[in-house]
């Protein structure tokens, strides 16, 4: 089968933030998007909304329009978040984002009021029901079609790198999982999601989307949910393998990532060069690592298994893409890599409030804070001041 792909005009990017309503008395999920929607027409109507329904009514995601640097992404959806927060407080709601919520029970989710998300919970039954995660997607144009498969495969190899640095999800219904991030389990378990197929051109990628399609498989490409995929449509690449992100600032980090990767690999097509194509079994590998262990993680660095502290690689790969960040612009925001690399990832400051004698519901509290005021919380926010969190 034959998919148009729409080129973008250079590594312009989009950018689409799943964030979580929360009880501010009770800091459970509230599932009420459908309201809270309503409230705000000028963001959820129209031909392009910049406000919408998720697969659950816990959540709402909010877009940017086309963007050309990092900076110019974070300012967008700063302005929707501060609209939806003039909306909810008032309700006694808070807006946060980490993979999951720390302790809210799947099982207490109403599903969103979309006929595909129906048609979703229909077809997949229990692996839906339990899609109470939350992620962050970053969408990258590329300018010729013929580009795209061979910068996915190189990307595949950036997995870990992607995850570790945004793992947030350590808890699961109220109990510490023991992973850095249990969202990529529970989403990854979709038949069609996980690390993307590494093929050889986009020849390959129409006709293995045309396979599915005709073994019934999937109805759209769209339902493909590869942790990184073409986006046809859009002309862009999609790099889907974030975990919630709490702050403004790392979700700058991760676009200015992405952007200056598929920028830097664009450049090196035209210069002549043959991107990586890793191993599968590598990518698989690599991305249960920093599933398991986040940014503690030894991954793999090469085919013959040589491996490398998760941390210095990813100090290595923020001095590889400075240059290519001062090229676009985002050096600022490649630089938030350092402060995640010393402070911790999401998931690490999550666990540093337990060990400092938090509880479950003070971590709840921290990822509000965090969102809010776009720090850190790297500390039980509650210690000594009296705040009940039963």
């Amino acid at each position: 089968m034959a998919i148009e792909f729409n080129p973008s005009r250079g590594a312009t990017l989009g950018v689409e933030w799943e964030l979580q309503l929360v009880d501010r008395h009770t800091r459970q999920l509230r599932q009420d998007a459908k309201e809270v929607l309503a409230a705000v027409p000028e963001l959820s109507e129209g031909r392009r909304p910049k406000a919408m329904h998720e697969l659950m009514q816990s959540q709402i995601e909010i877009v940017t329009d086309v963007c050309n640097t990092a900076g110019e992404a974070v300012q967008d959806l700063k302005r929707s978040l501060e609209r939806l927060q003039e909306v909810v407080e008032p309700r006694g709601t808070g807006l946060a984002c980490t993979g999951t919520h720390a302790i809210s029970d799947w099982r207490d989710a109403v599903y969103a009021p979309v006929q595909r998300y129906a048609e979703l919970v229909e077809e997949m039954q229990w692996l839906a029901w339990r899609i109470q995660t939350f992620g962050v997607h970053v969408h990258v144009g590329v300018t010729d079609r013929e580009k795209v498969i061979p910068i996915v495969n190189a990307l595949a190899a950036h997995l870990p790198h992607f995850l570790a640095l945004t793992s947030s999800s350590p808890y699961w219904g109220g109990q510490d999982t023991g992973l850095a991030s249990s969202r990529a389990i529970v989403f990854g378990a979709l038949p069609t999601a996980g690390p993307p197929h590494l093929l050889a051109d986009w020849a390959e990628f129409e006709e293995y989307m045309g396979t599915l399609l005709r073994a019934g498989t999937i109805r759209s490409i769209k339902e493909v949910w590869w942790d990184i995929r073409p986006h046809p449509d859009f002309g862009t690449i999609e790099v889907r393998m974030f975990d919630g992100i709490p702050t403004p600032r790392e979700v700058g980090m991760v676009v200015a990532l992405s952007q200056c990767l598929v920028h830097q690999f664009d450049q090196q097509i035209d210069r002549g060069y043959k991107l990586p194509h890793p191993a599968a079994w590598v990518v698989r590998d690599n991305k249960w690592r920093a599933t398991r262990y986040g940014l503690d993680a030894d991954v793999i660095t090469d085919d013959h298994g040589s491996t490398a502290p998760m941390r210095d690689v990813l100090y290595e790969l923020q001095r590889e893409l400075e240059p290519v960040a001062e090229r676009l612009g985002c050096a600022e925001e490649l630089a938030v890599m350092t402060d995640v690399l010393e402070q911790g990832s999401s998931c690490e400051r999550q666990r540093a409030i337990l060990a400092d004698g938090g509880t479950l519901e003070d971590i709840v509290d921290a990822t509000l804070i965090e969102l809010a005021e776009d720090r850190f919380v790297t500390s039980n926010p509650n210690r000594g001041s009296g705040h009940s969190s039963a």
